[in-house]
């Protein structure tokens, strides 16, 4: 059985818009390291299926991919490992709602502080 294909943009500034596959999913990649994500702006259909797949690249910095937004559909806060990790989740609200990396060194700035977000926005 073939796994299916996730669109996946090439620019941490690229806009990327998700598309419904025919099983009713909007399936999206996202890759996070060296203090970025790629892409930094998905949108996405509200109360339409979504499936994240998160990784990291190859390295020994730790990072997270993190949304708080309970209320709209949206609870996610999970370590990032070279291997993809499947988030799934039906945003509930148009919004744009942040994610981001919380990793932070003690005297250091944070990840996000040092550019580590992006942007999902949720649309009708």
């Amino acid at each position: 059985m073939a796994l299916p294909q996730f669109a996946r943009a090439d620019s941490q500034e690229e806009v990327f818009r998700a598309v419904i596959d025919a099983d009713g999913k909007q399936r999206i990649r996202i890759l996070g390291g060296g203090y970025f994500f790629k892409p930094g702006h998905v949108i996405v259909k509200a109360n339409t299926p979504v499936e994240l797949s998160v990784s990291l690249e190859p390295g020994i910095v730790p990072h997270t991919f993190v949304i708080k937004a309970a209320e709209e559909g949206i609870d996610i806060d999970e370590s990032l490992h070279t291997d993809p990790k499947t988030i799934a989740f039906t945003p509930k609200a148009v919004g744009k709602y942040t994610f981001y990396c919380k990793n932070k060194l003690l005297f250091l700035k944070s990840h996000r502080e040092k550019g580590m977000e992006g942007v999902l926005e949720v649309v009708e």
